[in-house]
């Protein structure tokens, strides 16, 4: 009789293991037999260890699985791998060196080992030349990290771990580094190392000799392209997030417009105000910031300054230079930085024919700022305007450069002469769409930030909030003392104030001399003139309506009904045109409403497309064409015979048989049937008739 070799305990250790997980206090003694027989191969072991012996690959695997059932007896188990692989991790065989590594995650995920040795031996053994372990230990790292952190944030765990990566950065191995770079920025990604000195630590790797690792922390601070936003839809429907708000829809705008008569003057007044209405839901958006480590930074100046500094001695390939110079316009315009040197640098870059002149053009809007002082940026505009904005160039070229010249001035208005913004509002009128939208945008531009540098006729209706800005001077801070609008709220009595006051208040006093009523103190402030609140806020002037203002918000507790109603008067100021002068025209808007710049849609830092933004289809090449020939084909009835044949496979008649046929071979009856008379149609046509009567 053939014996059973699967009821072999000691040889199947598959079957041991599973016996042992549900009744371990029954087979202690397979189990030491086991344990001593995996100390005597690890001795053995010792001896060669470049060597790969599979029966300690099964024992390690084994032991590693029945752990949690024998603590004490595998209690020093777990630092006798350690000891392997921290003695041997360089001539292990990678087999046994990745099982070793597994046995220890293993005892990891059944808590019988300390994460913090753990992982400071596999930072270690990522100086291994093994890219499959050191991948498998990445990705063990990340998750064990993350899910430590999951219920609360384990500072201690963290600070030693960071504080071990932090050396591997300075690693004389680039592989180790590179890893333990990507590991940290991928625990900032997961929001789990998410903090300053993760980050300011990153930073030093940019000074890095090596390019591998500069350019992983160029991408790691520069983010993705997530200012490309996805297209969102503009519909007018009632699911807006201003429920219960006062300010109208544009269903209800369209719906107050119905009752009134047609003219062209109420259309155009409706699309005014469905835009300026769509505008101001823009604008109660919290803005975005998407560059967040950026704003973690301990020392953003002199990072700049020295990475300014590299960049001027670079010899690295020209998409490094990009990349570091797009860091450092990115640093400059979001912590406002004073970097004189990068503007000159730039302006080499500025020509037409550059590689890449968009996104350089894009790096100069970025660097600007309202704190540049004019006189500084006043040369890289001119270097727009001269080498980009000139009929030499294509209208391409030219629509680009009035592009970049609008988000350098939209960042810092005051660089702008009156001279050449006049020069360029004169493109306005060009033939070419993309140069005459992106002189209209100029031109809505100033005149929201800066009326008075355009011509009269091109500073469009003047509106009761038009009336009411005015352009700040360099260094001018733009803080008010009261809520703007807050005139519309109207005033308590200045009398019922008071008796509130009294009955409000009672004496502390216990004489029974004293009244026990508080005394009406005179004071200087009741002398200052204030506006009258009897005259409607339409009919006042500036100054006494910022009166008005500052009495209501400096007096009175708003409510959030009194908040929706100064939101409302702010819009409607507008579309309310401002009050004329006596003897004053009516003026007409010089650039239709479709072109006015919106100025709630920039953005922490500008974007590609508002520099590249052309009015116009571009012209396709052949394979575009091919492919929109093709789509057009997909689903469509095929070209032919209408009526098909009864039987697919039947024989073709003589008509069709023809047609294949080489052209002499039917000559003769081609040129038989060009040269018949007018009198033999006749003939046949007749013949023909005949002949169809009489069938």
């Amino acid at each position: 009789m053939k014996r059973r070799v699967n009821n072999r305990l000691p040889t199947n250790l598959p079957q041991l293991q599973n016996l042992i997980k549900r009744d371990s206090s029954s087979y202690e003694e397979e189990f030491g037999q086991q344990h001593r027989h995996f100390l005597s191969q690890l001795d053995v072991f010792k001896l060669q260890p470049s060597k790969y012996s599979k029966e300690l690959d099964e024992t390690v695997m084994f032991l590693a699985q029945v752990s949690h059932c024998y603590p004490k007896d595998l209690a020093t188990y777990p630092q006798q791998l350690m000891d392997i692989l921290k003695d041997y991790s360089t001539v292990l065989d990678p087999d046994m060196r990745t099982t070793l590594c597994k046995a220890l995650i293993l005892l990891r995920n059944k808590d019988l080992l300390v994460p913090t040795a753990l992982l400071e031996l596999f930072f270690q053994l990522l100086n291994c030349q093994d890219k499959l372990l050191r991948t498998f230990l990445r990705s063990h790292i990340i998750n064990d990290v993350k899910n430590v952190n999951s219920q609360h944030k384990n500072a201690k765990l963290n600070s030693s771990l960071q504080n071990f990566m932090f050396g591997m950065l300075k690693d004389s191995r680039p592989t180790a580094a590179k890893m333990s770079l990507d590991i940290m920025t991928e625990l900032y990604e997961k929001n789990v190392w998410k903090d300053a000195k993760t980050v300011n630590v990153i930073a030093t790797v940019l000074f890095s000799k090596v390019t591998k690792l500069m350019v992983a922390a160029l991408r790691f601070f520069l983010g993705k392209d997530q200012d490309e936003e996805a297209a969102k839809s503009d519909s007018d429907s009632d699911s807006d997030s201003d429920h219960g708000t006062s300010i109208p829809n544009a269903r209800q705008v369209i719906m107050a417009n119905r009752v009134n008569k047609k003219t062209r003057k109420r259309r155009r007044q409706l699309q005014r105000a469905k835009k300026i209405i769509k505008n101001a839901k823009k604008k109660e958006k919290a803005p975005v910031v998407y560059f967040s480590a950026l704003h973690l930074l301990y020392d953003p100046h002199t990072l700049a300054e020295k990475l300014l500094k590299r960049l001027e001695t670079m010899t690295e390939r020209f998409e490094v230079k990009m990349m570091t110079m797009d860091l450092i316009s990115r640093l400059v315009g979001i912590h406002q930085l004073f970097l004189f040197n990068l503007y000159p640098l730039l302006q080499r870059y500025l020509r037409p024919n550059q590689r890449d002149v968009t996104k350089i053009l894009l790096y100069a809007a970025q660097s600007a700022h309202e704190l540049i002082p004019p006189d500084v940026l006043e040369p890289l505009l001119m270097t727009l305007a001269n080498n980009f904005v000139t009929e030499s160039n294509s209208n391409d070229v030219m629509a680009v450069g009035i592009n970049a010249i609008r988000e350098v001035c939209a960042r810092c208005p005051l660089v702008m002469s009156r001279d050449l913004l006049g020069d360029l509002a004169r493109y306005k009128s060009s033939k070419d769409k993309s140069i005459s939208m992106a002189a209209r945008s100029l031109i809505a531009l100033y005149r929201t930030v800066n009326p008075e540098l355009l011509i009269r006729r091109q500073r469009g209706r003047p509106t009761a909030a038009r009336a009411e800005h005015h352009a700040l001077e360099y260094g001018a801070s733009g803080a008010v003392d009261y809520i703007p609008g807050a005139e519309v709220i109207p005033r308590e009595n200045k009398e019922n104030r008071e008796e509130d006051n009294d009955e409000s208040w009672v004496s502390a006093s216990d004489s029974e001399d004293d009244d026990g009523e508080w005394q009406n103190v005179h004071h200087s402030s009741d002398e200052e003139e204030t506006a009258d609140p009897t005259i409607p806020p339409n009919f006042m002037s500036v100054e006494e309506k910022i009166k008005m203002a500052t009495d209501v918000s400096q007096n009175r507790i708003l409510s959030q009904e009194d908040f929706l109603q100064i939101r409302a008067a702010q819009l409607a100021k507008l579309l309310a045109a401002a009050p004329r002068k006596a003897g004053g025209k009516k003026r007409k808007a010089a650039v239709s409403e479709d072109d006015v710049y919106d100025p709630n849609r920039r953005k922490e830092l500008p974007s590609l497309g508002d520099v590249e933004r052309i009015h116009k289809r571009p012209r396709h090449d052949k394979e575009a064409r091919l492919a929109t020939v093709k789509a057009g084909k997909e689903g469509r009835e095929k070209f032919g015979q209408k009526k098909a044949k009864m039987n697919p496979y039947a024989s073709t008649n003589n008509k069709q048989k023809e047609k294949r046929k080489a052209f002499m071979m039917i000559k003769h009856k081609v040129k038989q049937k060009v040269k018949r008379s007018f009198k033999e149609k006749q003939i046949a046509l007749r013949d023909a008739l005949l002949k169809k009567r009489l069938k």
